[in-house]
């Protein structure tokens, strides 16, 4: 049994599924308009342990993280969001110069963050939709909003009407109308609106770079909205477990269930779970204080400007705290997590080259002090994913294999090396099989070729070619950037 805490109840409880053995899971991925930080992955990480830790337990699981790529505004941490679309306004930075079109941009960006998805050994969701693709869900989920009272419509966009929804609140806490009202109000920008508290399912706008036509007219969804189409569309109306970081919990998430539980009449999700933010060397991380850690730089090669950590020392660090409290990520503790990972890949290295003794008839007493290892790194991730005892428990079963190492049997070397594949398997820093093997020249030779055929195809404006010609580069493991002076290609790490 897995018990979280449930940031609805405000307490750990026992997950008690939809359906029995299997979770349906939806973790709130990112926007794509720049780079992830390190933050960021701390959450996905959180996802990425219950997804493992389900799978140990043997359940069927369906899991969906979304990826942004429209209607995040810059001001959406109020209910009332206003500002510039995240999307739109990184186009007009000095990295998104580069970019031929927001489209390129949202494409760029998504592929870097799947290549950093991949270099963590973070396991693949069942379902990546993109709030792109699910417009047509999202319109039909305004109009009947709309038709069941819970929306109403302006000049400048469609409002969910919070007063319309007893419920709103129960999740943040923040259900005292003034307080809220307060909260929003040098933000609300239509006078239009019913409520100050109310907040966008549709924003008009026949000048946004990304827009659609809709019966409210053209424009683009909200953000919020997004997240309630994909999650149904994928999970049904009632799933089991929601996760975010802890500042999606209000607005985002808490608008997320008032408009599911409009639509569907029934509970959106059962648990919620919420990962603590990331300190950077005790200090809140920030652009300004010059420690605000993106992915790629730390794991890129130093001739690439980065600092040429190993994915799994970082892996390790980030999942070192358990997640319902802050971290403090310092580079001490990546020192130390760099020995510990060390000391994992220098004994599986020893045992995969180790001669077996011979086998005796007394009691396999090593073999079963694994078993039972193992199950109490199991038990611990159970907890409400208890890293830190989780890592623990694990240290103590890597100490028997280096003490037992050279007298072992052949059964207590297949056992010892089971041990590190169901680790692996549930923790997910260890890679048994490191592939350090750089791309060969011939397939760097024909991405080239296909980077050149997919300029071609973009300039007859034939784009459904060349998104199969993006395709077959990724294919290849070269990450695709398509800009104003043409297609180039770099090496995934």
């Amino acid at each position: 049994m897995i018990k979280l805490h449930n940031t609805l109840h405000k307490k750990v409880e026992s997950l008690k599924l939809v359906e029995e053995n299997h979770l349906r899971l939806y973790s709130c991925g990112p926007t794509v308009y720049s780079y992830a930080h390190i933050g960021n992955f701390r959450t996905f990480l959180t996802a990425d342990l219950l997804y493992r830790t389900a799978l140990a337990l043997g359940w069927k699981v369906t899991y969906v993280s979304n990826i942004t790529d429209v209607g995040h505004l810059t001001e959406d941490d109020v209910a009332d969001a206003a500002g510039e679309d995240k999307m739109a306004k990184a186009l007009k930075s000095k990295e998104g110069e580069s970019f031929a079109n927001v489209w390129d941009l949202a494409r760029f960006y998504t592929e870097v963050f799947h290549a950093d998805w991949s270099a963590m050994n973070m396991l693949e969701p069942t379902v990546r939709p993109r709030a792109t693709e699910h417009i047509r869900g999202q319109i039909q989920a305004v109009e009947k909003l709309i038709a069941t009272g819970y929306a109403y419509e302006t000049e400048d966009a469609v409002y969910f009407h919070v007063p319309s929804f007893e419920g709103y609140g129960k999740l943040s806490g923040n259900q005292n109308a003034d307080d809220l009202a307060e909260g929003v109000r040098d933000v609300v920008r239509d006078s239009n609106k019913k409520d100050p508290r109310d907040f966008a399912l549709w924003k008009k706008d026949d000048k946004h770079l990304m827009q659609w036509h809709s019966p409210f007219g053209w424009g683009f969804p909200g953000w919020h909205l997004e997240c309630s189409v994909m999650a149904q569309e994928y999970l049904g109306e009632t799933i089991d477990v929601h996760a975010g970081g802890e500042d999606l919990i209000f607005p985002h998430h808490e608008c997320e269930i008032a408009q599911s539980e409009a639509l569907n009449e029934k509970p959106f999700s059962n648990y919620w779970m919420h990962t603590r933010f990331l300190l950077v060397e005790g200090e809140k991380m920030s652009k300004s204080k010059n420690n605000f850690l993106r992915l790629k730089d730390l794991i890129a090669p130093e001739e690439e400007g980065g600092k040429n950590i190993d994915p799994m020392v970082l892996r390790y660090a980030l999942i070192s705290g358990q997640y319902g409290k802050n971290l403090n990520f310092t580079f001490d503790n990546l020192k130390a997590s760099a020995k510990i990972v060390g000391r994992y890949e220098d004994i599986l290295t020893q045992l995969n080259k180790q001669n077996p003794q011979p086998e005796t008839n007394t009691a396999d007493w090593v073999s079963e002090k694994l078993e039972a290892n193992y199950q109490s790194v199991l038990a611990a991730l159970c907890n409400d994913l208890n890293t830190p005892e989780a890592l623990a428990k694990s240290l103590e079963g890597l100490k028997l294999i280096g003490s037992q190492l050279e007298k072992m049997t052949q059964s207590q070397l297949d056992n010892a090396k089971k041990w590190f594949e169901n680790i692996a398997n549930l923790l997910g820093f260890i890679k048994l099989n490191k592939n350090t093997e750089t791309p060969k020249n011939l397939q760097q030779q024909e991405a080239e070729v296909l980077a050149q055929q997919l300029d071609i195809a973009r300039a007859a404006k034939d784009f459904t070619s060349a998104d199969a010609l993006r395709s077959q580069i990724q294919a290849l493991g070269y990450e695709v950037k398509t800009t104003k002076d043409g297609t180039t290609i770099k090496a995934l790490r």
